[in-house]
């Protein structure tokens, strides 16, 4: 893979507990290691929901939760792959090849329905994945918006990007 040096982006925790939403910053390492990502998350306890927004380099963004046995993936661009070991680290565990070099589409892999339990149907994330003039903090946001943790979200976003 290409990409070694220092990852930009942000990677943050979201857990729902008691109806109430909670958005923590994750480690830096959770940006470039998926295992490093997985194991943050599930270190958080919670009787809630709890799942993990990535957003690297404006290029794509993963979302992953820790589901019993395993864990439930969304990559927003398959071709980051390519360029991005974090990516080609989801589609390992997703069991998908990596797109042609050539391929120059953008498409998703993993679950779309990652989020309809908590408001976020499969349709609906689809098309803010396919809002390729977004960047994907931008994309994170409608996401968050949609769930209804968009103004923790929004505010944890200005922590880390002031």
């Amino acid at each position: 893979m290409a990409h070694q040096e220092p990852v930009n982006g942000f990677a943050v925790a979201v857990v729902r507990e008691d109806g109430r939403w909670r958005c923590s910053r994750m480690d830096s390492s959770a940006l470039s290691e998926l295992d490093a990502a997985i194991t943050e998350l599930r270190q958080l306890r919670s009787t809630g929901a709890v799942f993990g927004l990535l957003a690297v380099d404006d290029e794509f963004f993963i979302v992953l939760r820790p589901v019993p046995g395993g864990v439930a993936l969304l990559l927003s661009d398959a071709a980051a792959a390519l360029d991005y070991d974090i990516a080609a680290d989801v589609l390992d565990l997703l069991r998908v090849d990596p797109p042609d070099e050539e391929d120059d589409e953008l498409w998703p892999e993993g679950d779309l329905a990652i989020l309809a339990d908590l408001g976020m149907p499969q349709h609906e994330l689809q098309v803010i994945v396919d809002e390729v003039d977004l960047y994907p903090d931008e994309q994170l946001q409608m996401i968050a918006q949609r769930c209804g943790f968009g103004e923790e979200f929004t505010k944890l976003l200005d922590t880390i990007q002031a």
